[in-house]
């Protein structure tokens, strides 16, 4: 244990609870449609959990016919949008205003699907809100850990040591310097001024970079990164 350290709790996992909220929102609407109502929500799970701004045209069409046939709905994800909102705020002073702000817009009904989530806040207040002093989270680490996850699928069940290899040294990830030539002495017979002699390359391979492989993890995170070519037979 480190003494006097300060806990911030990553903002991701507290943000994820929002989602989660909205989710048992979604699902208690759900089941008191009938199937032919619910075949009106296609695909409302996907779309709900999408940021507002990220919503394409479409899906915003289709999201305000779902809120006025199910108001309820609408207030869920509102909800959702306004905490995510909490975390733009600059100082800790205002995002504990936004929060406490927040708060009072969840009403009686909305209270037993975001319960979780305020009970959380209440227990955790100080080290949920130590990360506006410290805006630290472990979103690289764990992007590291999705990657060597999907690495070891495409390696179907290689050992530490062939895992360890294919992310070191995977063909197309890993950092390579090559010497092209090198200057030789002037022999004193010489009738140039210099004499450049060409020499076998020599390749020096430095295996993968890691933010090599994050940065193409982040581009593609829906595709598995193609492994099965290693620089190293």
């Amino acid at each position: 244990m480190i003494p006097n350290a300060t806990i911030v709790i990553d903002k991701f996992h507290v943000v994820k609870m929002a989602n989660k909220s909205l989710e048992r929102a979604r699902k208690a609407i759900r089941s008191q449609l009938t199937p032919q109502q619910r075949r009106g929500l296609l695909k409302d799970r996907f779309v709900l959990l999408k940021r507002k701004h990220e919503l394409s045209d479409a899906e915003y069409l289709r999201y305000s016919g779902w809120i006025l046939n199910y108001p309820e709905m609408g207030e869920a994800y509102e909800l959702k949008e306004s905490f995510f909102v909490i975390w733009n705020s600059q100082t800790r002073d205002e995002a504990q205003q936004a929060y406490y702000a927040w708060l009072r817009l969840v009403s009686p009904k909305m209270t037993r699907y975001f319960d979780p989530i305020i009970k959380a806040m209440g227990n955790w207040h100080n080290e949920v809100f130590a990360y506006f002093d410290h805006p630290i989270t472990n979103a690289y680490t764990e992007s590291l850990n999705n990657l060597t996850r999907v690495m070891n699928r495409t390696s179907r069940g290689y050992s530490f040591e062939a895992l360890r290899a294919k992310m070191l040294f995977t063909e197309g990830f890993q950092k390579v310097k090559r010497t092209l030539y090198q200057r030789y002495p002037i022999p004193n017979n010489a009738i140039s001024l210099f004499d450049m002699a060409a020499e076998p390359q020599i390749v020096t391979n430095y295996g993968s970079s890691i933010s090599t492989l994050i940065k193409e993890f982040k581009m593609d995170s829906k595709s598995p990164i193609s492994l099965t070519k290693s620089a190293y037979p």
